[in-house]
């Protein structure tokens, strides 16, 4: 059937103009006034989704899919062991090969099994508020965030607690192979040394579990059975990696950013530490106003007829969902901040479709509870210095958050 549609860059949208190291405020009126004369802009790498309906529709169809090994090809590689690595895994595959995985991976990735999780994520969160607590000040970034996620993705996969800082260098080395903008830090053998160092350790808890299987994530996806199929042992070990490199970093990021949130809008902190039971929607509201992840890259499998214009394949898209969940044709007053907003429809921050965020459960449990303790434990926080952002491009949040304030200590002693 022929396609009639107009080419999407021949046909006059606005255009958005960005430095690539911009952040999400540097561009924000920007998009705005792009959203208000169309629902899609030609941005500096390629056409963005700016409304909301489109965006939520483009990250569910299947002409347009996340690139594999995009985050290293932004860095100049587009072969090798990692190259190959990084395709390989869950969050490279597609089509067939990737919904066999996730199916799989689903049935061990529930509420049920993130809900054991919980005295260690209070246990956790509570520690890092100790140890800053008698100086009145800290910085979120460095002394909360940072140091927050990975404890807990050890606690559900099963490594043990003295091996917690081993998984914490892995990762940290680990993650540069997934950073969109290219790190002076950047060693493909360290990365790949880091690797093998995990999945060599990985291998040792599958033989530990084959025949003695506990509580644990690593246990469930080792009983995890789809058609009759199993996850095999390099699938184990991709998935342990996986689960470490997308539930860390965008747990940081995305706390440290919620916290800058709040903090902006004392009457928002005070009413979450008086109202505990709003911390899921705490979670989702800041993750609207200020995400840790703003744009999702995809790519036209095929000449794409799309929200009413042509996109030749290969044309690389993104759904800015930074501009999407603040779209005020769903958003009443969509920039305002505001945790007790009911009847909203789902933010994008944790994309749609085939490539839905697996660990969204998890993400927003953990994200809940740290942010319900620090606004209970911690009273009139201020910031005390700048909070410069990283690029929109890639995980975004504040680089550096020092804050002073009061503690409670009868919500200290109670914790």
């Amino acid at each position: 059937m022929p396609v009639h549609a107009p080419n999407v860059f021949d046909a006059d949208l606005p255009t958005i103009s960005y430095d690539l190291t911009a952040t999400p405020q540097d561009i924000l009126d920007d998009l705005r006034s792009a959203q208000s004369r169309a629902p899609i802009a030609i941005g500096p790498l390629g056409p963005e989704i700016l409304s909301y309906e489109l965006a939520r529709e483009i990250l569910r169809d299947n002409r347009f899919r996340l690139p594999p090994g995009i985050t290293l090809a932004a860095q100049g590689i587009t072969s090798g062991p990692l190259y190959d690595k990084l395709t390989t895994s869950l969050l490279g595959l597609e089509g067939a090969p990737h919904v066999r995985l996730r199916k799989l991976v689903s049935k061990a990735f529930t509420p049920r099994a993130t809900s054991r999780l919980s005295d260690t994520i209070q246990e956790v969160v509570n520690r890092l508020i100790d140890r800053v607590m008698d100086a009145g000040r800290c910085d979120v970034v460095t002394d909360i965030a940072r140091p927050y996620p990975t404890p807990i993705i050890c606690a559900l996969i099963g490594a043990p607690r003295e091996d917690w800082q081993l998984f914490s260098d892995w990762t940290e080395e680990i993650f540069k192979a997934f950073n969109f903008q290219p790190d002076a830090n950047f060693d493909e053998s360290a990365i790949m040394r880091a690797w093998g160092e995990l999945d060599a350790y990985v291998d040792d808890m599958v033989a530990a579990r084959r025949d003695n299987l506990t509580d644990d994530l690593l246990s469930e996806l080792i009983r995890a059975e789809s058609d009759g199929e199993k996850l095999n042992l390099e699938e184990l070990r991709g998935l342990v990696a996986g689960f470490l490199m997308a539930g860390t970093d965008t747990t940081r990021n995305q706390l440290a950013a919620s916290v800058q949130v709040l903090c902006e809008h004392p009457d928002q902190w005070a009413k979450l530490g008086e109202q505990p039971e709003l911390g899921m929607q705490a979670v989702d509201e800041s993750m609207r106003h200020s995400p840790a992840a703003c744009i999702v890259p995809r790519a036209a499998v095929e000449d794409a007829e799309f929200g009413g214009y042509l996109f030749p394949a290969g044309t690389f898209v993104f759904a800015n969902s930074f501009a999407a969940n603040r779209d005020p044709a769903i958003y009443e007053d969509a920039d305002r901040f505001d945790i007790s907003r009911t009847n909203v429809p789902p933010i994008l921050t944790f994309g749609g479709g085939a490539h839905y965020c697996l660990g969204a459960n998890l993400a927003r449990r953990e994200l809940a509870e740290a942010l319900v303790v620090l606004t209970r434990r911690l009273s009139a926080p201020q910031r005390v210095g700048p909070a410069p952002w990283k690029s929109v491009l890639g995980m975004t949040g504040p680089t550096t958050l020092p804050i002073t304030f009061d503690v409670d200590m009868l919500a200290g002693a109670n914790a």
